[in-house]
């Protein structure tokens, strides 16, 4: 995305909505906000907290902006971290980002906790000027596709609800979602061709309902094939990201029998991962994989 089209916008909360136990609505308002752009679907965008002792001034916002923010002494980086953009309403100059409302563990989690009618916060978004494919969008399926899987932890669902909501009627697929709590299942907007399997991760601990879920759901969907060979990925060094968008798979594919879309915490996508393509033999060219966060480390 060229950095004309993306910018960092001031904005302050102007309402907050607990819309089920896990999940909080912050609806954002600007004068600047009416050139904010939504290029649909999983939209990532940058928010930018301040704390008690780094305010938001501090942070640079010109082009080179994340060589500056690293090059800052630790103690001196106000703190940033990646949602999604979940309403737009230009004309009204409102934005509204849905956040996981949890335990303070972190800078965010804190502001989240905190946050008041009043609270400034950045906003590094695409800007109304924005045409043709964004980076910040990984849900880039064939353009014909017989099902689509939608799966994913907590992290997730503001992602998956965007998905649900601008796909075509038409469209059919199966959504997995795990959840703190199970009155987090309201949360997810209904498309009336996707089965829904939302389950609350309750004792059995994180990814227990998660994995096993998808991997019956996949082996429904997914036709029988040899595995492709993968590569394993430490998640503790590396990233893992695999988003097929170039001439090599997404988009430029011509059909896809199923099209996989999962996100969340690392070592369940990776597990996810290896069962799509090395164990069902689902086309790699049509699975975007984001490991979104690892246990017990402050992704950015």
């Amino acid at each position: 995305m060229a950095a004309s089209t993306l910018r960092f916008f001031r904005a302050r909360v102007s309402g907050i909505t607990d819309v089920t136990p896990t999940f909080r609505r912050f609806t954002f308002a600007g004068a600047d906000l009416g050139d904010y752009g939504d290029p649909g679907f999983d939209q990532r965008i940058k928010i930018v907290f301040p704390t008690a002792t780094v305010g938001l001034d501090a942070m640079p916002i010109d082009d080179d902006w994340y060589t500056r923010w690293r090059d800052m002494a630790e103690a001196e980086r106000p703190p940033f971290r990646t949602y999604t953009t979940r309403f737009v309403r230009n004309d009204e100059r409102e934005v509204d980002v849905d956040m996981v409302a949890h335990d303070v563990l972190g800078p965010a989690s804190d502001w989240i906790a905190r946050a008041t009618v009043g609270d400034e916060v950045l906003i590094l978004a695409p800007t109304t000027a924005h045409t043709g494919v964004s980076y910040g969008i990984d849900f880039v399926p064939p353009a014909h596709t017989e099902s689509i899987l939608l799966a994913g932890d907590e992290t997730a669902a503001p992602a998956i609800a965007v998905i649900l909501e601008q796909l075509p009627a038409e469209a059919r697929g199966v959504v997995v979602l795990e959840v703190p709590h199970p009155d987090d299942a309201a949360y997810l907007p209904r498309h009336p061709g996707f089965e829904y399997r939302v389950g609350a991760r309750g004792d059995g601990g994180r990814h227990a309902y998660l994995v096993p879920e998808v991997e019956q759901a996949a082996d429904r969907l997914a036709p029988e094939g040899r595995g492709g060979e993968v590569e394993e990925i430490d998640i503790d060094t590396e990233t893992l990201w695999e988003v097929p968008r170039t001439a090599k798979g997404g988009a430029a594919l011509k059909r896809a029998t199923l099209y996989s879309w999962l996100a969340g915490e690392a070592g369940a996508i990776k597990a996810l991962r290896r069962h799509l393509v090395a164990e069902r033999g689902v086309d790699r060219r049509a699975v975007a994989f984001m490991g979104y966060w690892r246990l017990g480390k402050a992704e950015n």
